[in-house]
């Protein structure tokens, strides 16, 4: 009788802490036999590099999900800092257009989570609504053009979508390899990662127990801002100019990929991790529609079913009787 209840407990955790693994081990395994190109090194080059704008996202998008916030707005953002960065970059230099795009991407990241939090609107609708603002500044700032660095700063705006010694890696991958530890360890490691965590469990819990919840949920907005920044940065970068229209709804695919990776869409609960395997699933899903053959129109559907699951399991989890 003694045994029964420790399995009850342990296995929606196993299901929880392997189940997202086991979904990868799957698709690889299945990719890996049903064609001769996945595992070619040229093709696991391409994957890492698809998943990076996405995956910077998810970088932000993951932390702001367990406070128990959302940000629609990080593909507004994205275009904003992109085409800032092009602007910056044609009158004072590479270096400089690549700061102005993490500050622009910062900066707007931060007024998100102000009038979050002093509006006491809830933050989908707040910034469903800023989303729409930046992305009206991103049509005036561009006068509703493309923009582009011009032919003397092209080639060097250009290098974060070059390959590197590390076989062929691209700049861009490595930058998601280092935003992804970065975030995870401030989220795991740091004291502000705990209150995190408190937050979005308990949001008035942790008020009670002195922790600012308003100063945490600031500091998760202005962190998706940045790591939009970035994504427009290596977008603008690989295509050597910049429109108001980038990045249009990539928000919605990095909360499906925090989601599908098992992160709580209730908040108080994720890892980084979890979304970079989110992020893998959903480029696993791309790859494998173009290296078979299948007709991309079925994609969405089987997307919007993982995510559908996913947060299924993860209010049954949520909710299951002690």
């Amino acid at each position: 009788m003694t045994a029964r209840p420790a399995r009850t407990v342990s296995a929606p955790r196993s299901l929880r802490d392997y189940g997202i693994v086991l979904a990868v081990a799957v698709l690889v395994t299945v990719l890996s036999l049903s064609t001769d190109t996945f595992l070619t090194s040229g093709n696991l080059i391409n994957l890492l590099d698809q998943a990076v704008v996405v995956g910077l996202l998810a970088c932000g998008m993951t932390l702001c999900v367990i406070c128990g916030v959302f940000d629609l707005s990080a593909g507004a953002v994205l275009a904003v800092s992109a085409i800032v960065a092009v602007l910056v970059t044609e009158r004072a230099g590479v270096p400089a257009g690549y700061a102005a795009a993490v500050l622009t991407g910062g900066l707007l990241g931060t007024v998100n989570g102000v009038v979050v939090v002093l509006s006491r609107v809830h933050s989908f609708i707040a910034t469903l609504a800023l989303g729409i603002v930046h992305r009206g500044l991103a049509l005036v700032i561009a006068g509703g053009a493309i923009v582009y660095p011009g032919p003397a700063h092209l080639t060097a705006f250009q290098s974060l979508s070059w390959p590197t010694v590390l076989g062929g890696v691209t700049a861009s991958s490595l930058l998601l390899v280092a935003v992804a530890v970065i975030t995870s360890i401030l989220l795991a490691r740091t004291t502000f990662g705990r209150r995190v965590y408190a937050v979005g469990g308990n949001p008035t819990a942790s008020w009670l127990s002195g922790i600012g919840v308003r100063s945490v949920q600031v500091g998760v907005f202005a962190i998706s801002g940045i790591c939009a920044g970035l994504a427009g940065l290596v977008l603008a970068a690989r295509g050597g100019s910049a429109q108001p229209d980038m990045g249009t709804l990539l928000e919605l695919t990095a909360i499906a990929a925090a989601v599908i990776g098992g992160t709580s869409i209730l908040g108080g609960q994720g890892a980084i991790w979890r979304g970079m395997v989110g992020v893998l699933i959903l480029t696993l899903i791309g790859n494998g529609f173009n290296l078979l053959g299948w007709n991309s129109t079925y994609r969405p559907i089987v997307e919007g079913l993982l995510i559908l699951a996913a947060v299924s399991i993860d209010y049954a989890l949520r909710h299951r009787p002690d």
